[in-house]
């Protein structure tokens, strides 16, 4: 499993491009792998024919483990499987790929036998399997794992809590039998339970007549985990806030036409809602931060975050600096990571470092919804649907106005809810105030 960025310590096989017996080219592409950052295809880092797939589809690696064979053009194939550590190579000749250097997984079955965790040293788990675990309060250390070399899959931790040896009495008792005092044991164990243990996964339902099922994709795996994590670690709450947006419709109109003449992009709401953001976290430094245990990051820069709907789930692309750009220059930048985003040419660099995240639900039509904070971030702004309604504007006068809705959602933990919905209350007077007088550029 190559190294697919720096904060990356493991990835998912999603699709194998390339079976056994197929010829590779260098750099080729043979495998698809989907981190919890971005999906990447991994090139073969030399010639020749691929002859042994060591793992599978769905199946999580840490980096550095091989995950497939490649017998290099011009060598018998025989010399992939003979490597041996008393044999070194010859001075100046190509050392041999790490993931031809693997002893190949022939025979899973008979290596994978049900062996509690406990017997095969450090638990070979995927993050997921052992987020399940702690939330059921499962020792992993004695449940049988039966995939590669030992690793325990989310079936076998089901199959263990079904065989009612993952009750809480079990698991107590698993550790007591081997500790010298009993007696000291019992009470050393309690104050390491945590305060909250969610309850253990549902079972799925039956299927009955005329379901069918859809495979989960690498990235609907990782939506579904984060945003478990985000409900389970952060404490959420969401305001809404009511805007009036006639100004800025108007703005909008006036210049769209020679604005995406002039700059060959479309003019959207997005950046004077995204501008309207980032000013006010200056305002609140506050909010552009995340939870750091027994203190609060306050981040320096204002990167934000702009979620994006992508045919099989959604990404959160970041603009660096985001505090430094005119409404021109959000459009630009904004435009340019959604389209390389649905054309799925982001690059990790793209992913990372957020401190703050812009939805826009409202394009879809959405008037009213509470997002989910994308962790480990402070907060998250929605911004719903444009609608035209009749409303009281002073004077008591019924005008029509152009009125969108704010959500935001918070942690808790970081901000309460006076802080919250002052920075909103900031966010919709600059909205408001927006107009001809607008510096756009």
């Amino acid at each position: 499993m190559p190294q697919l960025g720096e904060s990356v310590t493991e990835g998912t096989i999603g699709h194998w491009l390339k079976k056994v017996g197929d010829h590779v080219d260098k750099y080729e592409p043979i495998c698809e792998v989907a981190t919890d950052k971005v999906n990447a295809e991994v090139p073969a880092p030399f010639g020749g024919t691929l002859t042994a797939l060591l793992a599978e589809e769905g199946q999580t690696l840490k980096v550095g483990e091989p995950i497939c064979d490649i017998a290099e053009s011009g060598a018998p194939a025989e010399a992939a499987p003979a490597a041996d550590a008393s044999v070194a190579p010859a001075p100046g000749a190509p050392a041999p790929a790490a993931v031809a250097a693997a002893p190949p997984v022939a025979a899973p079955a008979a290596s994978a036998a049900a062996v509690p965790a406990a017997a095969r040293g450090r638990v070979r788990t995927s993050p997921y399997v052992r987020r399940l675990a702690q939330e059921a309060g499962v020792d992993l250390t004695i449940v049988p794992g039966t995939g590669s070399d030992g690793r325990v899959t989310r079936e076998d931790l089901q199959r263990f809590q079904a065989s009612g040896a993952a009750t809480p009495a079990a698991v107590n008792a698993a550790p007591a039998q081997t500790a010298s005092p009993p007696v000291a044991a019992a009470p050393q164990a309690t104050p390491a339970a945590p305060a909250y243990q969610a309850p253990a996964p549902s079972a799925p339902p039956t299927p009955i007549a005329g379901d069918s099922f859809m495979p989960l994709t690498p990235m609907r795996r990782t939506i579904a985990e984060h945003m478990v994590r985000s409900k389970h670690e952060s404490p959420h709450a969401t305001a809404w806030f009511e805007v009036d947006m006639s100004r800025v419709v108007a703005l909008r109109k006036a210049l769209r036409p020679e604005f995406e003449a002039r700059e060959g992009v479309p003019l959207t709401y997005l950046p004077f809602v995204t501008k309207a953001a980032v000013e006010a976290l200056r305002e609140f430094p506050q909010i552009n931060a995340s939870w750091g245990g027994d203190k609060l990051i306050i981040h320096g820069g204002i990167h934000v975050g702009i979620a994006v709907a992508v045919p099989d789930g959604l990404v959160v692309p970041v603009l660096r600096n985001a505090d430094g750009y005119s409404v021109a220059g959000l459009a630009r930048a904004a435009n340019d990571l959604i389209t390389r985003a649905r054309a799925g040419r982001l690059t990790l660099a793209d992913l990372e470092g957020g401190t703050f995240t812009v939805n826009n639900p409202g394009s879809y039509g959405s008037v009213f919804s509470a997002p989910v904070i994308n962790q480990p971030q402070a907060a998250i702004l929605s911004m719903e649907s444009i609608v035209k309604r009749p409303v009281v504007i002073e004077g008591d006068a019924i005008a029509v106005r152009s009125m969108m809705f704010l959500s935001f959602s918070f942690d808790h933990r970081i901000l309460d809810g006076a802080m919250a919905n002052q920075y909103l209350a900031s966010v919709k007077r600059r909205l408001e105030a927006m107009g001809p007088e607008t510096q756009v550029y």
